[in-house]
C-alpha cells in the first residue's frame, strides 16, 4: 500500500538535519540506550561504567557475543558479521524505520526540539515521492507478469533475443499483459488515485472517452531509471505486428524527460569511474547486450537522437565517449547530424569517438555473432571526431576541379567555425588546413598557394589561415581592437576557488546536497578533478551516505585524497571559510546557494563570450568588439563578487564576506 500522502510525519526532508541537530542528539542519548531496546547485553563482558557494552549480534545468529556498543564514541561493530553504525543508522537497519522516522524517533527521546518544516516544500517531496512509489509498484506488476504463464510469450521473445534470465533481472524487464484495465486495476486496489496514474504517465485517454486505459499492453517492459536508481519511466517492445508503435516510451512527465535521461545511465556513470569506456548506442537489447558482455558503460538515448542535453550527460561521465552508428545509409545520416550537434559544444579534453557496425549488425548481432572481443575491438578502433568530419566531407575521394576544392573548403569552414570554443576552434582549423594541404598535392604546391594568405608564421604568430579563422586578434578595424588582449587569454582547466567551496561545502555538509541532486549533476566544472570529486559525492550521496566523515573517507579511498588537500589549502589561501565542516549549516548553506547563482551565471556568461568570438571572427568589427569587450566584462564583475549578504556567518561567529 501507498504511505497516505497527507500523513503529517510521512516524509521529512533529510537535507534540513543539521551536523548540529544530529550531534546533539547522538550526544544526548547514549548508543547502549538505542541499541539496549533490540539486545541484551552481556553482563559479564559488559563495562556500564565505561559506556562498554557486548551482546549477541541481532544482526546473525551467533552464540558468543560480538557486537560491541562504544556510549564514548557513540557508534556501534559487530567483530563477527562486520556491520556498524551509529544511532540512526541502526534504527534505520534493524528497526526498519526510514532515516527521516529514526531522526524523528530518537529526537523525541533525547528531547531535541525538531527543525521547523516547509510545509510547501514537504508536498512537493510527498507528490514526487508518491509518484516514485507508483512506478515502483508499477514495475513490480510489469515483473510478475513477465514470470506468470501470462508472461510466456514474451519470456520466448526474451529467450530468442538472447536475455539471460540474469539480465532480465538485473534491468528488471516486466511484460506488460494484452489488458486495457490490468495494471490500472492492481493501483487502484493498492490505493494509487486516477490523477496519480496519470501523472506517472502509466494510462492514456482518448479524445472524447472519459475513460482512461493502460497505455503499455502486449509489450515487453523496460524500466529506465534516473541516476539514483528510482524509476521514472518504461520503455515497451511490442509482441505484436499490428501496431503503429513497435517501441513506445512514456510521456514526458514529472519525473521523465527524455532529453536528461540515458537508458542505464547509472550504472555506467559507476563503471566509467571504475575506467571502463562509455559507450552509446541505439535500443534497450543493445545496452543489455553489451552490458552482459562485459561493457557496463554502455547506454542509450531514448527515443530521441542525440542532443545538447545528452552529450552534456555523457562528458559528465567520460571525456571521450565513444558513439556506435550503424554502417547502412541511415546510420550514416545520423552520424552526421551528431557531429553537427557535438562540434559547437567542443572544448579541451571534451570530444567524442565514433565507431561504425558493419553492414546489416547491431551491436546484439555483433556480439551473438562475433563475440565480446569483437565489439571490443570496435570500440578501440573507434575513430576522432576529426576524421570522421573530415570522411564526411571528403568521402576519401579528390575533388578534380578547382571549384570542387573550393566547396570541400568551405565546407570544413563551416564546420570549424561553428566551434564555440577558440583554442578547440584554432587547433581544428590547423588540423583541417595541413590536411588539405597534403590532400592537395603536397607543401611544396600548397607553399605557392598560401602566399599572401596568412599562416602560421615561425615567430610564433597567427594570420589567417585558409579557413578564415583569425587566432589572434590582428583584425583592421582599429588599433583599440588590434590591441585588445581579451582574445588572446588561454583556457584553463584548473580548478577555481568558486568549484572548490561547491564541492567542500557539499563534502562537509552532505544534507544539503540531498534536496540538489539532480541540479548538482547538471553543474558545468572547468576542472576534469571536480567533476570527478562532485561525481563520486552524488553517488555517495545516492547510495545513503549521511555523514560528512563518510563522504571524505569515500573521496580518499578513490583516490582523491591530494586533491581534497590542495582545495582545502587553496581556501585556506583565498581566506574562504563558509564551506568547513566547523560552519553552521545555514551559513554554510547561504554560502553554497552564493556560489551556485555565481557559477551558473558565469558559465552562461562564459557561453556568451564564446558566442561572441565567433561573432567577431566572421565579423571583425567594432560593434562585435564592443560586444566580446561587454561579456569580458560582465565576468570580471562576476569573479569579484563578494558575498555580501546582511548578517552572513553570524551564526559562525565571523559576519565576514566569503568569497
Amino acid at each position: 500500500m501507498l504511505v497516505d500522502p497527507g500523513a503529517a510525519n510521512a516524509y521529512i526532508c533529510p537535507m534540513r538535519f543539521s551536523d548540529t541537530f544530529l550531534d546533539d542528539i547522538r550526544q544526548r542519548l547514549p548508543i547502549s540506550q538505542v541499541v539496549g531496546e533490540f539486545v541484551q547485553w552481556d553482563k559479564r563482558k559488559s563495562q556500564p561504567g565505561r559506556g562498554d557494552y557486548w551482546a549477541c549480534c541481532p544482526f546473525h545468529g551467533e552464540k558468543t557475543p560480538s557486537f560491541h556498543a562504544d556510549d564514548r564514541k557513540g557508534i556501534y561493530h559487530c567483530f563477527g558479521c562486520g556491520v556498524t553504525g551509529d544511532h540512526f543508522r541502526f534504527l534505520t537497519e534493524r528497526g526498519g524505520l526510514s532515516f527521516p522516522e529514526a531522526v524523528e524517533r530518537l529526537a523525541g527521546q533525547a528531547g531535541v526540539p525538531m527543525p521547523a518544516r516547509d510545509a510547501r516544500e514537504e508536498q512537493r517531496d510527498r507528490d514526487r515521492k508518491t509518484l516514485y512509489d507508483v512506478m515502483e509498484m508499477a514495475a513490480g506488476y510489469f515483473e510478475a507478469a513477465l514470470a506468470h504463464n501470462i508472461g510466456a510469450r514474451a519470456r520466448g521473445y526474451l529467450n530468442e533475443r538472447g536475455v539471460s534470465p540474469k539480465m532480465q533481472a538485473q534491468f528488471r524487464i516486466g511484460f506488460a499483459p494484452d489488458s486495457r484495465n490490468g495494471l490500472k486495476q492492481h493501483l487502484a486496489d493498492n490505493g494509487v488515485t486516477a490523477e496519480q496514474m496519470d501523472a506517472a504517465g502509466l494510462v492514456a485517454q482518448r479524445e472524447g472517452d472519459a475513460l482512461s486505459y493502460d497505455r503499455f499492453r502486449n509489450r515487453v517492459m523496460f524500466p529506465i531509471m534516473d541516476f539514483r536508481g528510482r524509476i521514472i519511466a518504461f520503455g515497451g517492445r511490442a509482441l505484436s505486428a499490428d501496431v503503429p508503435a513497435k517501441y513506445l516510451n512514456s510521456p514526458e512527465t514529472e519525473l521523465f524527460h527524455k532529453r536528461h535521461v540515458l537508458y542505464n545511465g547509472q550504472a555506467a556513470r559507476k563503471a566509467a569511474q571504475d575506467g571502463k569506456p562509455v559507450v552509446v548506442v541505439e535500443g534497450y537489447l543493445d545496452v543489455i547486450a553489451a552490458a552482459a558482455a562485459g561493457f557496463e558503460g554502455t547506454v542509450a538515448p531514448l527515443g530521441t537522437a542525440l542532443t545538447e542535453d545528452h552529450l552534456a550527460l555523457l562528458w559528465r561521465m567520460s571525456e571521450t565517449p565513444v558513439l556506435c552508428f550503424d554502417g547502412d545509409e541511415a546510420g550514416q545520416r545520423a552520424m552526421a547530424r551528431t557531429t553537427d550537434v557535438a562540434m559547437p559544444l567542443l572544448e579541451p579534453g571534451r570530444t567524442i569517438k565514433v565507431a561504425t557496425l558493419p553492414q546489416g549488425l547491431d551491436p546484439d548481432d555483433l556480439i551473438k555473432q562475433q563475440g565480446p572481443a569483437a565489439f571490443g575491438e570496435l570500440i578501440g578502433k573507434a575513430r576522432s571526431l576529426s576524421d570522421v568530419v573530415w570522411g564526411l566531407e571528403t568521402g576519401g575521394v579528390l575533388p578534380d576541379t578547382p571549384e570542387a576544392r573550393a566547396a570541400l573548403e568551405a565546407r570544413l569552414r563551416a564546420r570549424v567555425n561553428s566551434i564555440r570554443d577558440q583554442s578547440v576552434r584554432r587547433h581544428y582549423s590547423q588540423a583541417m588546413d595541413e590536411r588539405l594541404q597534403a590532400f592537395f598535392g603536397g607543401r611544396g604546391q600548397q607553399r605557392g598557394r598560401d602566399q599572401g594568405r596568412g599562416t602560421w608564421n615561425r615567430q610564433g604568430g597567427y594570420g589567417q589561415n585558409r579557413f578564415g579563422t583569425r587566432q589572434s586578434p590582428r583584425v583592421t578595424v582599429s588599433d583599440t581592437l588590434r590591441n585588445s588582449r581579451l582574445l588572446s587569454q588561454g583556457q584553463t582547466n584548473q580548478m577555481t576557488p568558486r568549484e572548490a567551496v561547491i564541492v567542500m561545502s557539499l563534502i562537509n555538509h552532505p544534507q544539503l546536497a540531498e534536496a540538489r541532486l539532480e541540479k548538482l549533476a547538471e553543474l558545468e566544472f572547468s576542472s576534469p578533478a571536480a567533476r570527478q570529486i562532485l561525481a563520486g559525492v552524488i553517488d555517495q550521496i545516492s547510495a545513503g551516505v549521511s555523514q560528512a566523515s563518510e563522504v571524505t573517507a569515500g573521496l580518499v579511498a578513490r583516490g582523491f585524497g591530494a586533491e581534497l588537500d590542495r582545495m582545502g589549502e587553496m581556501l585556506t589561501r583565498h581566506g574562504i571559510w563558509q564551506s568547513g565542516a566547523d560552519i553552521a549549516e545555514m551559513d554554510a548553506e547561504t554560502g553554497l546557494n552564493h556560489a551556485l547563482a555565481l557559477h551558473n551565471k558565469s558559465v552562461q556568461l562564459n557561453r556568451e563570450l564564446k558566442a561572441a568570438e565567433l561573432a567577431l571572427g566572421q565579423d571583425p568589427s567594432e560593434e562585435s568588439f564592443e560586444r566580446l569587450r561587454d561579456i569580458q566584462n560582465q565576468i570580471t564583475s562576476v569573479d569579484g563578487t563578494e558575498a555580501l549578504i546582511e548578517g552572513f556567518g553570524s551564526l559562525s561567529g565571523r559576519a565576514t564576506p566569503g568569497f
